[in-house]
């Protein structure tokens, strides 16, 4: 029987994982020289930086639910170099500076795995790289210009594989090709942000957990049970912040879903090559991404029913429960890739939400004159990019002009979403039209990008 919701398979598989939240709820009013709004990735490694930076500091973090509740405990475990928006930046900013951009992501993979092993956090790190195929001579075209604009980008350790250099690294069934970068891991992400908030605890950092913010202002954080107030406030809220007062239309709260198989035996793993845990992912539109486990299973992940209307799936994504054709689709593409899968158990299905700026570009910003920070819009990619968020909102917390924060992602603005029912309709329309699009690829065999797509690509805002 699969295990629908219940946060994740991660909570599920972690015996230290919180079954109730174990740190104390805010209970009357309260200063601090730094508030942090998310117990997630951004906010945690926030805090991290900035107690690290200067121990002194009076840092707060006020989490909704526990830490790990969102993104960072559902996510699929890619601690890779992707980082949302960079094409964008070099289009706004020139080459160079999105080159600095990507350099800084590079990075950041080294600089996540070097701290988790400083602090003594176990998360299942294995660093395999990235390894992303195509299998419809479509994709192959995409993937090949993909390939060569990461080239562009400074990553010449970077490999371009054919069909049968594919298989030998992972045996996907009709794989035309592939390319991959070291600049990956593979990671368990709730060991990873459990551990984080224990370091922060470590370092004196106050978090309070079951304290839901409800306003944020110049100097000050509202929450039911009393006000915090610091001279900097900063939002790290990714896919919940549609549910702060005044964000509706600032990010789309975009959803994604997971299944995870039961254990493979060593036999299946040897027939499938999948050997040295390379994270996994396709240049479909709509597309998938993998990994194999530490206790040796996969967990692959997609879209399913992408946004709910009025910009509620932060709030119905809380249990993270999938809608059974959302999992009968999973399964369906797990069994494409691998066939010899067929009628392997799934235990376990999930679902969350992640932050999408109108642009699709990740950002971090600090306004000095009203205290207001924040970071987020990663589109799916926030394993990495939160830290390197982290450590630019440290700098700028702090007043001190880094190379960090002169990229060219500080301080970006972008238009709000449209309003309902504009936003319901033009994002189902636009996943309909890219799943359409991988259908019409896969049955015509074109080398070419089906127009659908590109009109798609335009009206999204993503190119």
């Amino acid at each position: 029987m699969t295990i629908n919701g219940g946060i994740s398979f991660w909570y599920a598989s972690d015996p230290t994982a919180p079954t109730t939240p174990p740190r104390a709820p805010l209970t009357a009013h309260a200063t601090a020289d730094v508030v942090i709004v998310g117990g997630g990735y951004t906010g945690l490694w926030t805090a991290y930086y900035l107690k690290r930076a200067a121990p002194d500091l009076r840092v707060t973090v006020l989490e909704q639910a526990f830490c790990g509740y969102g993104a960072s405990g559902r996510n699929g475990g890619w601690l890779y170099n992707g980082i949302a928006g960079r094409d964008r930046y070099a289009a706004l900013h020139g080459h160079p500076a999105a080159l600095r951009l990507q350099q800084a992501m590079n990075d950041t993979v080294t600089e996540v795995v070097d701290t988790a092993a400083a602090e003594g956090i176990d998360a299942d790190v294995h660093r395999g790289g990235v390894l992303e195929v195509a299998r419809t001579p479509a994709q192959l075209t995409r993937l090949r210009a993909f390939h060569a604009n990461e080239l562009s980008f400074g990553e010449t350790d970077r490999e371009l594989y054919d069909a049968a250099a594919t298989r030998a690294r992972v045996d996907v069934a009709g794989a035309l090709g592939s390319s991959w970068t070291p600049h990956g891991a593979r990671i368990h992400p709730l060991k990873l942000v459990t551990g984080l908030a224990a370091a922060c605890e470590r370092l004196g950092v106050v978090i309070h957990e079951s304290t839901p913010v409800t306003g944020i202002a110049p100097g000050r954080a509202v929450t039911p049970y009393g006000t915090v107030r610091a001279p900097h406030v900063l939002r790290c809220t990714e896919g919940f912040t549609a549910a702060l007062k005044g964000q509706r239309r600032s990010w789309l709260p975009m959803n994604s879903s997971m299944i995870v198989t039961a254990p493979l035996p060593a036999s299946v793993w040897e027939s499938l090559n999948w050997s040295d845990a390379a994270t996994l992912g396709d240049t479909a539109h709509a597309y998938m991404y993998a990994q194999r486990t530490a206790d040796g299973r996969i967990a692959l992940g997609g879209r399913g029913a992408p946004y709910r209307f009025g910009s509620r799936a932060a709030g119905a994504g809380n249990t993270g429960r999938t809608e059974p054709a959302t999992i009968t689709a999973l399964t369906e593409l797990l069994t494409s890739f691998f066939p010899r899968l067929a009628g392997t158990e799934v235990t376990h299905a999930w679902s969350g939400v992640l932050g999408v700026p109108r642009d699709w570009c990740a950002t971090v910003s600090l306004d000095r004159a009203t205290g207001l920070g924040w970071a987020g819009g990663y589109v799916g990619s926030g394993v990495a990019t939160s830290n390197l968020a982290a450590r630019t909102l440290r700098d700028l917390v702090l007043g001190e002009p880094t190379d960090l924060t002169t990229l060219p992602w500080v301080g970006h603005r972008v238009r709000r979403w449209e309003p309902e029912p504009l936003r319901w309709l033009g994002v189902h329309a636009l996943y309909a039209a890219y799943r359409a699009a991988d259908r019409r690829e896969e049955s015509t065999g074109s080398p070419r990008t089906t127009p659908l797509a590109r009109l798609a690509d335009r009206v999204a805002g993503r190119h």
